[in-house]
């Protein structure tokens, strides 16, 4: 799979104002106290999602489904500061869909960095990708593509959808994506991943030189 690589830094953070009852935040890797029990974390989130349900799990509903939030948690739980990972939830038995969301200090012209970010112009596409501009409430105006992908030397194929935008304000470039080899489920979770869009925001982190623990300087 061709995915365009990102190197971070720890400059700014994302807030994402999500609705819990479609989705579920996988705890980032380096908060060493989260992963010292993922195991727990699964099984909790697990218990309450069936709750919230409201259908009798039977003997092994919760435990099916902290197994596979636990194998989602492993794959792909974050790393680095200033990428945040949500999963699209439907009925405990469905599969859930990974949507990864990062920033980074901008570089670069605006309109090559956007269709650089989505994929845009990605010769390894099976097919053209399809590339529209679009406007969200807080990071204004950005760049949304979706491609079908092979991945690796397999004949499989992913169907990838990215969003990027450029923060001029706090200079800042944004991107969303996810990418899984069930093309119907991307298009069942993409008004709930545009109305995801629409809640993002970039946080500032000025940090005093004295003073590292100082709070973030909130932009959009």
């Amino acid at each position: 799979m061709t995915e365009p690589q990102i190197e971070l830094e720890h400059e700014f953070s994302l807030d994402i104002d999500y609705n819990p009852s479609r989705w579920l935040e996988l705890p980032p890797r380096w908060d060493t106290e989260e992963w010292q029990d993922i195991g727990a974390w699964a099984h909790s989130c697990a218990e309450l999602f069936w709750r919230s349900y409201g259908q009798d799990p039977g003997t092994t509903g919760i435990s099916f489904l902290a197994g596979r939030l636990r194998q989602f948690a492993e794959a792909f739980a974050p790393e680095p500061f200033d990428t945040r990972v949500l999963l699209r939830m439907w009925e405990p038995t469905s599969m859930p869909l990974q949507v990864c969301a990062m920033v980074k200090p901008a570089e670069g012209d605006r309109e090559e960095t956007l269709r650089f970010l989505v994929g845009a112009d990605d010769s390894d596409a099976v097919e053209p990708p399809v590339v529209e501009s679009f406007q969200t409430e807080l990071l204004g105006e950005g760049l949304r593509a979706f491609r079908y992908l092979r991945q690796d030397d397999t004949p499989e194929v992913l169907a990838a959808l990215r969003y990027a935008w450029r923060v001029e304000e706090v200079g800042a470039d944004v991107v969303l994506w996810t990418a899984t080899d069930d093309t119907a489920q991307v298009i069942r979770a993409a008004p709930d991943i545009e109305e995801l869009t629409d809640t993002m925001s970039v946080a500032v982190w000025e940090l005093a030189p004295e003073d590292e623990d100082a709070p973030p300087n909130v932009g959009s």
